[in-house]
């Protein structure tokens, strides 16, 4: 149908001519009320961002004499982290001399994912970054946790 009569008719029943698909020939065009369309997609948009999550990656820092105690505390942060949802990048840091002996940084690493067991999936193994060992971890989908 030709775009003048198309437009006729919207604005003889008080609605609006909406083209939507402008690639395919002729164009496709619609007869609705513009406002209402606007406002509906607007409201899908929020309903989605609302169900939408969102995954932080929070980060825990240790260094090669951390002992016991700090060391549990962390990794019990690092358990809540997960937790919630959150990936988390471990972080090993290594100070003068102590960088000699990667194999505690390494060691220290694996003594988180012993800790945390099952929580945790390992997403990225550990790698040197200058004088920093990195590891990051996710949670584990099909724990359930207790």
């Amino acid at each position: 149908m030709p775009t003048g009569e198309a437009q006729r008719i919207a604005d003889a029943a008080g609605m609006d001519l909406v083209e939507v698909n402008p690639k395919v020939n002729p164009p496709v065009c619609k007869i609705m009320d513009y406002g209402k369309f606007k406002y509906e997609k607007a409201k899908q948009a929020k309903a989605a961002k609302k169900h939408q999550s969102t995954v932080t990656v929070k980060e825990i820092k240790l260094r090669p004499k951390t002992d016991t105690h700090d060391f549990e505390v962390k990794a019990k942060r690092v358990s809540k982290f997960l937790k919630d949802g959150h990936k988390v990048k471990i972080q090993v840091i290594f100070r003068g001399r102590e960088i000699v002996h990667p194999e505690t940084g390494q060691e220290m690493l694996q003594r988180i994912v012993d800790y945390c067991g099952d929580e945790l999936v390992i997403e990225q193994m550990p790698v040197m970054e200058g004088r920093r060992m990195a590891m990051m971890v996710g949670p584990n989908p099909n724990y359930s946790g207790s």
